[in-house]
């Protein structure tokens, strides 16, 4: 008679070996040598449960599965979205205003995790766990473009409303055809003799030389990338700076886009919303921003 840790230690070494169907019987097939309570001691020294290993018990006694198949044609648990058509539909529609990424939405970030999406769906009778909710919305095509830079302070109880009122009024100025601009200043540059992260082809042990140390003087220059991005046509402008990064620059860096492409694209144009985070040459508090806009 097996003991209980004999018991263990054979499931152990041959667990790795076998797939579901097959540990099913070999555990059954084991239950039925071990006879009264052998489906207890089994479940306990494997971890199956009763009612999979009586349901192996039962395989034994019918015709083998097609070969490549560990189950019976319409066995294991239905897929969510088969049981829940509405869920998806349901989703996307959840995530589609605030989604970081997606070219059709105006809004380039998120505001709700996968627990508050989990926790919303399941209000909407659509039960799901927050983990299920990552995987749709990786099947989706959605993905994490970046670190999250979202925790400044304590959150602002409005805050979703705010992004909302953005998205709506972004999709308005896009129906009607009026130009809609997303700016922010990109990674400063030091200018001279200095490490970057570009790559070019070079005989082997030729690498460019560079100083040792990025300590730069107040006499070094730096490059400033002011980033515009059209939403409603998918296109990007770069203005390049050397001076400082003020709201003088970022508007400037604005004008530059208007006269060199905007004005072109948008003969008929009187409105423009600019969309901008909170801080920085573009910053809410900042006068000079205002002003130059003005």
């Amino acid at each position: 008679m097996d003991t209980d840790a004999q018991l263990k230690q054979y499931f152990a070494g041959m667990w790795p070996h076998l797939d579901e169907h097959a540990r099913r019987l070999v555990a059954a097939g084991k239950a039925v040598e071990l006879g009264y309570g052998g489906i207890s001691r089994v479940s306990r020294a494997c971890g199956l449960s009763r009612v999979t290993l009586t349901k192996g018990v039962d395989e034994l006694q019918t015709a083998p599965l097609t070969p490549g198949r560990i189950r019976h044609e319409g066995g294991g648990r239905h897929e969510l979205t088969s049981n829940d058509p509405g869920l998806v539909p349901a989703l996307d529609g959840m995530v589609e205003p605030t989604a970081r990424g997606d070219p059709e939405s105006p809004l380039r970030w998120t505001c709700k995790s996968a627990r508050t999406l989990a926790a919303e769906l399941t209000a909407r009778r659509h039960r799901i766990s927050h983990t299920k909710v990552t995987q749709l919305l990786r099947a989706g095509g959605y993905s994490l473009q970046s670190n999250r830079k979202t925790e400044e302070g304590e959150d602002h109880p409005d805050r979703d409303a705010q992004f909302r009122y953005i998205n709506r009024a972004v999709k308005r100025a896009l129906r009607v055809g009026e130009p809609v601009i997303s700016v922010d200043t990109k990674k400063k540059e030091l200018i001279g003799n200095y490490q970057n992260r570009g790559h070019q082809w070079r005989k082997t042990g030729t690498a460019a030389k560079v100083n040792g140390h990025d300590f730069p003087g107040p006499e070094v220059p730096r490059a400033y990338p002011y980033g515009i991005y059209d939403l409603g046509r998918n296109t990007g402008f770069v203005n390049v700076g050397t001076d400082h990064d003020t709201g003088a620059f970022s508007v400037a860096s604005i004008r530059g886009w208007w006269r060199a492409e905007g004005r072109r694209l948008y003969p008929s144009a009187v409105r423009l919303l600019i969309t901008a985070d909170g801080g920085g040459s573009n910053g809410w508090r900042l006068r000079l921003w205002k002003w130059e806009l003005q």
